[in-house]
């Protein structure tokens, strides 16, 4: 039978409950347990309501047994039609598998040991006209998958379990920041100017105002407005936008953690992610280790370091004062990036890290020591002006997480910003911050500043390859519905 017959049965089936009066789409829903909690306190004889989907259907004869889920589980019906109310018999007849009933009736299990509601009554909440997929555990079109992410849901209990762990990982954090004094913030989504890290954002217009503005690329520089204002422990989980490629691990809207915490530096951020993340890997998954794509990784602190500036020497022959045209050279002298003829700082910082990131460890690394050329926000090394007090953590050879410490002289911070744009082609030419300036000069204490992408840190506690795995409905190329 093809899906058209099958819906058309269905259609059928709801116009014979419609005639009959039953509403089969009520408002009401009876007052019920969760079929996780009925489980849990589960005692022979207890009566109970509960609601949800019937994922199966046995019948036999006067007999049907069902199984009911809801988000927290699944336990065996067990319908006996003679003993159900009037007309309630001739209703479970036109049930299918998918449609969504809530029932009443008394725990017992069965000789089985199965945990099992005798149904002494029944009401329909929504009947569903198309089926759930028969063999979707073995379908291999994943983009299917993504575009009805419902259905991949309702069929595979392990994509439903990333998801229920990634709102535990999400809780986790906000958990541990707000255990820390941190305040959680919102910023603007819409910013008139494209700022606050590298990127290509994406433009749109407001009519009112008739004035060009951008979904943002990052909340940095908003953030660190509300340092300025006393605001000295700050943080947000926001959603942020690149119009750049798509990749396993890279989606055009993305959800980045930001932290500011005035009064600290970098090397504080070294010791917050190490704590968040143990922390988080601790209340989810209940240990300091995990596997993720089959390797073993240790969350074990302290963790390693290594020096960009010796990683790029050593592999492509760079050092700190080469310049943009210098440093493509010797790239191109290495077989990278042949088709180009100039480099911009996220195109230098792009190329030397994808060709780093396959030679990077398994456990936690902070590379540390990036040229501050390619770091216009962050103070340089005390030490060595030429580096950077940054340092960007890899785990499984992908990047997790940047930080570093804020620069906050603003007669600097112009002077960069400006360097930064110099070169620019027009298509890429960037306006510079001004009111962000004007509220450095206004004073902003030392700060340490930490971004964790938290797709990635989800993609890596819950093992999966892609982002699109972590992401409920990730953008996807438009095409004509396909049908299941």
């Amino acid at each position: 039978m093809d899906i058209n017959e099958i819906v058309q049965q269905r259609i059928a089936k709801l116009g014979v409950l419609q005639a009959q009066n039953v509403p089969v789409y009520p408002a009401k829903v009876a007052e019920h347990l969760t079929v996780g909690a009925a489980l849990a306190a589960f005692e022979e004889g207890k009566k109970v309501t509960l609601c949800g989907r019937i994922m199966a259907n046995r019948g036999h004869g006067k007999i049907s047994f069902m199984d009911l889920r809801d988000t927290t589980g699944k336990i065996q019906l067990y319908i006996k039609k003679d003993v159900l109310p009037e007309g309630k018999a001739a209703l479970v007849e036109q049930l299918d598998i998918a449609d969504i009933i809530s029932v009443e009736g008394e725990l017992f299990k069965t000789h089985t040991g199965e945990f099992t509601v005798k149904v002494a009554n029944l009401a329909i909440l929504a009947k569903a006209l198309r089926p759930l997929p028969e063999k979707w555990h073995g379908l291999k079109d994943v983009d299917l998958r993504y575009r009805q992410r419902y259905l991949d849901l309702l069929s595979n209990e392990e994509v439903k379990k990333v998801f229920l762990l990634r709102a535990k990982i999400i809780q986790a954090i906000r958990g541990f920041l707000d255990a820390r004094g941190f305040l959680e913030v919102e910023t603007p989504m819409m910013h008139d100017i494209a700022g606050g890290a590298a990127g290509r954002p994406f433009k749109t217009f407001h009519n009112e105002y008739a004035m060009d503005l951008y979904l943002r690329i990052a909340p940095e520089l908003f953030l660190k407005r509300l340092v300025v204002g006393g605001l000295d422990r700050v943080y947000e989980i926001n959603r942020s936008f690149r119009n750049e490629g798509v990749s396993t691990r890279h989606n055009p809207e993305f959800t980045m953690l930001e932290v500011y915490q005035a009064y600290a530096d970098y090397e504080a951020m070294v010791t917050l992610i190490q704590d968040l993340v143990c922390h988080v890997a601790k209340e989810v998954l209940g240990k300091e280790e995990l596997t993720y794509q089959g390797k073993i990784i240790s969350l074990t602190t302290p963790w390693k370091r290594q020096s960009f500036a010796e990683l790029v020497q050593d592999k492509f022959g760079i050092d700190p004062q080469d310049d943009p045209a210098q440093m493509l050279v010797k790239l191109q002298a290495q077989g990278v990036a042949k088709e180009m003829n100039r480099l911009s700082r996220s195109q230098i910082n792009k190329i030397i890290e994808d060709a780093l990131e396959q030679e990077l460890l398994v456990n936690p690394t902070f590379i540390t020591d990036y040229f501050t050329s390619l770091c216009p926000l962050a103070k340089t090394n005390k030490d060595n002006p030429l580096l950077s007090e940054r340092f960007e953590l890899y785990v499984a050879g992908m990047e997790i997480a940047n930080a570093y410490s804020e620069l906050n002289d603003p007669l600097e911070q112009r002077r960069r910003f400006e360097e930064e744009i110099k070169d620019l082609n027009p298509a890429e030419k960037k306006c510079i911050d001004d009111d962000y300036l004007l509220a450095l000069e206004h004073g902003m204490p030392p700060a340490g500043g930490l971004g964790i992408g938290i797709d990635r840190l989800v993609m890596l506690l819950t093992d999966q390859p892609s982002i699109r795995d972590v992401i409920l409905f990730p953008l996807l190329r438009t095409q004509e519905e396909e049908k299941i």
